[in-house]
């Protein structure tokens, strides 16, 4: 099954329509990296002076970075190994785990996987204030009476923008890809104009100049790789956000529309600093004739907010993967798109993020500063990335796999270049992303954790189905009209929420259905492979109702299906028992204490499995109880 984006065959217009939804949401990280990336290559920290030959040495390794990176690396190989038209790298790890036969590799790529996600929740909170702040700074060239402004506008603009996300991904996209679109032709334009000029930038084209470079600044050039970085950042919310638009209209957007621009501008970048080296305060806004600056910096400024789009849609989607995957508790998902099954706004997420990054706008001030928070975790994300892609092709041989692993193992060694060289920004901010990604990598593990043993202890407390009909055959339990819905975890013995109803009120329902939702890895299911019914024994049978880690279980929808393959739906003789459990822990077994606290803090603020599951509240039972842990 194709995602909605990568339908084959599709009409021309209704593909330049995604590939123009795309540009607003997908490129925005990368398609602003131009405002602040090679400013912070000639940052005096590094030691790197502005020279002909460095600024042709530094855009050769600027222009082919993005080249091996992102055209290559991502758009060209990984962005192919996705999990039913899904990307990121939860995708990527459950694509490996169907692939690895054998069981003892599962714990570490799940492991992987799982911190590599983390990894990605930690740069999203550090996106949106660095993109929103470059852009703003542009204000420094051309008006510097007003920097005290810039720090409450970019608090204004991140609320503002945070508060839009519940119109939907498409709907986004659909407002900034004419934006981005004219971004990346004024990109292009500006870098066109300077390179008509000085010519001789054209240089950095030849890989050789970018060698040339590394060995003659020695220690300070493997110190810029980190600035360098900042260059490519964008590739991972590429293959993370492909699911929204589809692998196809991403390729042709990046190769016929941003790559192009983007390279023209960071040459005409070079060729002001050539002319004017005084321009290293901020060699974007001198691209631009002085009349020029103000509708630049509006325009700059909406590209800012695109970037900051590209990462929350793909945070989005990493939620949504991790919560059907059982890595978060339940939390409200909200379909923002009746056709685009991959667009998706959580509000928890979506506030957390917004605190995190008003946070962090108000305590560093600017985007230098937050550079140095900025880079170790993407960029461990993209080296988790390529080493996951070079395990799948390994496993599955691939067609092709040869050359495919060969040319992403000799880019992870760029990828270790340039994870090593923002790690030196460790103290200087770099532990804020690591620190995120650990907590919520603490998180995602106690879930699964707590939930793996909540539920082996609630299995070994299960009547066995052939005990419990044999029972109720024996001593027949009162019959009382209509049908009993049971939600089960499990698809095998009976629900304790239904031997607790008979134990208790010593009576049945005519019809009794124990309902399972099953999560197979893999993005979507096929309607015909939905629902399995399984009869059981009088008045009582079993449904299973399988949805992929990129759909939204539904109760009403299942049995809806279920009626088709013979198990009569009557919604309103129908009552839904959902049970719940309540932990009560025990020390020295098990999981440590303070997890066990954590998983039950969690499983207290998780959304209720009869509102996660669409359960009509009308007709709802819930029947609690205990579980000792």
């Amino acid at each position: 099954m194709t995602s909605p984006g990568t339908a084959a065959g599709a009409h021309p217009s209704a593909e330049r329509k995604l590939v123009l939804s795309a540009l607003g949401v997908v490129f925005g990280d990368i398609g602003t990296s131009p405002l602040y990336a090679f400013r912070e290559c000639f940052d005096p920290k590094h030691g790197i002076v502005v020279s002909p030959d460095n600024v042709i040495g530094l855009l050769s390794v600027l222009l082919w970075s993005l080249t091996l990176v992102i055209s290559i690396k991502y758009v060209g190989i990984i962005m192919k190994s996705d999990n039913r038209g899904e990307g990121g790298v939860l995708a990527l790890s459950t694509l490996l785990l169907a692939a690895t036969r054998n069981v003892k590799f599962w714990g570490p790529i799940s492991a992987v996987g799982l911190f590599g996600a983390a990894l990605f929740f930690g740069d999203g909170f550090i996106t949106p204030p660095v993109s929103i702040l470059g852009a703003l700074e542009i204000v420094s060239v051309a008006a510097p009476q007003f920097n005290h402004f810039i720090v409450p506008v970019a608090v204004i603009i991140l609320l503002a923008l945070f508060s839009a996300q519940k119109h939907g991904t498409g709907a986004m996209g659909r407002a900034f890809g004419p934006i981005m679109l004219v971004w990346f032709s004024v990109l292009a334009v500006l870098g066109l104009r300077w390179i008509v000029v000085y010519p001789d930038v054209l240089y950095a084209v030849n890989p050789l100049y970018a060698l040339r470079f590394l060995h003659a600044n020695g220690i300070a050039s493997f110190i810029v790789m980190s600035s360098v970085f900042l260059a490519v950042t964008g590739g991972e919310a590429l293959y993370a956000d492909m699911g929204h638009f589809g692998r196809r209209p991403i390729q042709r957007g990046w190769f016929c529309i941003a790559v192009p621009a983007l390279m023209l501008n960071y040459l005409g970048q070079g060729a002001v600093l050539m002319h004017t080296p005084a321009a290293i305060v901020n060699p974007f806004s001198f691209l631009a004739p002085t009349w020029a600056l103000g509708p630049l910096i509006l325009l700059a400024l909406a590209a800012a907010v695109i970037a900051s789009q590209a990462v929350i849609s793909g945070v989005f989607s990493v939620t949504r993967q991790a919560l059907n995957l059982g890595y978060l508790p339940r939390l409200r998902v909200m379909h923002s798109s009746e056709s685009e099954i991959g667009q998706v706004y959580v509000p928890t997420v979506n506030w957390l993020l917004c605190i995190g990054t008003v946070a962090l706008v108000i305590g560093f001030q600017s985007s230098q500063a937050l550079a140095g928070a900025y880079g170790i975790a993407i960029s461990s994300t993209m080296l988790i990335d390529g080493v996951l892609v070079v395990l799948l092709l390994r496993f599955t041989n691939a067609p092709q796999s040869g050359w495919k692993i060969a040319t992403l193992c000799l880019i992870g060694i760029l990828d270790f270049v340039f994870l090593a060289s923002n790690a030196l920004k460790f103290i200087d901010g770099g532990w804020l992303p690591i620190a995120a990604a650990a907590l919520v990598y603490v998180l995602m593990t106690t879930w699964q954790e707590g939930r793996r043993t909540l539920n082996w202890v609630i299995s070994k407390e299960q009547m066995p189905l052939r005990d419990f009909v044999a029972m109720i055959e024996k001593d027949p339990p009162l019959r009382v009209p209509g049908t009993a819905i049971y939600l089960a975890s499990e698809a095998g013995g009976i629900p304790r929420a239904l031997l607790n109803n008979l134990r208790f009120n010593r009576v049945l329902h005519e019809r009794n259905i124990l309902l399972t939702f099953v999560r197979p890895e893999v993005p979507f299911v096929a309607p015909e492979s939905r629902i399995e019914v399984q009869q059981l024994g009088p008045g009582l049978c079993r449904i299973t109702a399988r949805y992929g880690f990129m759909e939204q279980p539904n109760v009403v929808a299942a049995l809806h299906s279920a009626d088709e393959k013979g198990v009569a739906y009557e919604p309103e003789q129908t009552v839904y028992v959902v049970g719940r459990e309540n932990p009560v822990f025990a020390t020295g077994s098990g999981m440590p204490l303070w997890r066990k606290r954590l998983f039950a803090l969690m499983g207290r603020n998780s959304q209720l499995a009869a509102i996660h599951f669409g359960v009509p509240p009308h007709r709802l039972l819930e029947v609690s109880s205990q579980v000792r842990l």
